[in-house]
């Protein structure tokens, strides 16, 4: 072999740079789609989670006072009167709706409070609001002269904050304890801890019935398996809200299960399954099934029969030999099955949503309620987030536990 020319050199440098420019062709419209689809959706859900600047827009000039309270007893006069000439000018502007939003999500019960002080205030002239506003607003309601008020007033009017994940995880901020888990209610603990719970046991349940039919399935000649795997990929061809709908016929009270029941004799009264966990799990675990199926059922395809007909013309049992030999090699398909299930369902919303009513929802409905009904998009993003940190946590742990390169789709 002779070396290369400097001519030919460049002409072998000019062509690796066109193929590389032409790699880079086929796989920009996927990176863009990554990008605008999963990175920058996530990046905006974290920021949005701890930017809030809306409190600081509308009374700029009273927070720049509290910064000089020591959060004892009420702020001095100037905060009072910067937060009168303030609230005044929201009220003016029709932006007063907004502030009582806010004030409501730090300090419960401030929503209709500050709503009819603006209306008070909103009724003085100028020369009026400079001399009795502070008085009109103390004397509008009792919330104004608690510390605790203006030092939730103070805390909500932070640009960057991490409230929201302290309320996501049932945490406050007190006064004189720090940080504690709040005394009234833990919603959000309850939630997660129940999405993981209804998860796990709908992962199991998909294990348990999807095996022995992917087994069944890779058992039998290639022609009949793939008519039969149509009727596992039969669901995908329909919407999700009509097979979630078909539940609803099946589980309601007059429904068809309830009514061949008692019409049968078997019960005398009716079976409350509908809008329960129950119902969650079953209409989850028919939904998200051919997701184990399909893994299992590519892995089992590849596995060669003589191993296990070996080991039982070697004297071994048909059970043992099926879990030391058949089993271990079917792992990866079932550890990929088994983590395509948990994590959709850990994120699912339509069914549980449709079927589970207030005992079978899930993190996911609680984040879609604040998103499209409290309008609260900051802890919304906040519990979203923790979500994805669960989820990643999970991923971690499986991977530490079982290694994620025996997971196998095929």
């Amino acid at each position: 072999m002779h070396a290369l020319t400097a001519g030919e050199a460049r002409q072998a440098a000019v062509v690796r740079r066109r193929k590389r420019l032409l790699a880079l062709a086929f796989v920009l419209p996927l990176l863009l789609f990554i990008l605008l689809s999963f990175v920058v959706p996530i990046g905006s859900m974290l920021w949005r989670s701890l930017y809030h600047p809306a409190v600081a827009e509308m009374i700029p000039h009273t927070l720049v006072e509290l910064r000089q309270w020591d959060g004892q007893g009420l702020p001095g006069e100037p905060a009072l009167q910067r937060f009168v000439e303030e609230l005044y000018a929201l009220n003016r502007e029709r932006q007063s709706g907004r502030l009582a939003e806010e004030f409501n999500r730090a300090y419960a019960g401030m929503s209709s409070v500050v709503k009819s002080t603006a209306r008070r205030l909103g009724r003085l002239d100028e020369p009026a609001l400079a001399t009795e506003g502070v008085a009109t607003l103390l004397d509008s309601h009792a919330n104004w002269r608690k510390p605790e008020l203006w030092r939730a007033i103070e805390r909500a009017g932070r640009v960057y904050t991490y409230d929201y994940y302290l309320t996501a995880l049932d945490l406050e901020v007190d006064a004189e304890q720090g940080l504690r888990v709040r005394q009234d209610t833990q919603i959000y603990l309850q939630l997660y801890a129940k999405t993981l719970k209804l998860a796990l046991v709908i992962t199991l349940l998909c294990a348990l019935l999807g095996y022995p039919l992917a087994y069944y399935l890779a058992s039998l000649p290639e022609h009949r398996a793939n008519l039969l795997l149509v009727l596992v990929l039969l669901p995908f061809w329909t919407s999700l809200l009509v097979r979630t709908t078909a539940w609803i016929a099946l589980l309601q009270t007059n429904g068809v299960i309830n009514t061949l029941l008692t019409g049968s004799g078997l019960l005398d009264q009716p079976l409350e399954m509908l809008y329960t966990s129950f119902a969650t799990v079953v209409a989850m675990t028919h939904i998200l099934l051919p997701f184990m199926i399909l893994p299992l059922y590519s892995v089992m395809r590849g596995i060669d029969p003589s191993y296990l007909r070996a080991a039982l013309s070697l004297g071994a049992r048909p059970l043992p030999a099926f879990a030391r030999i058949y089993f271990p090699m079917t792992l990866p398909g079932l550890s990929a099955g088994t983590l395509l299930v948990f994590i959709i369902s850990v994120g699912y919303y339509i069914t549980p949503a449709l079927v589970g009513g207030t005992d079978g929802q899930m993190i996911s409905n609680i984040i879609a309620f604040h998103m499209q009904r409290s309008n609260n998009w900051e802890l919304a993003a906040a519990l979203g987030s923790l979500l994805l940190a669960l989820i990643l946590l999970l991923y971690w742990l499986y991977d530490r536990l079982v290694g994620a390169g025996n997971i196998r789709l095929g």
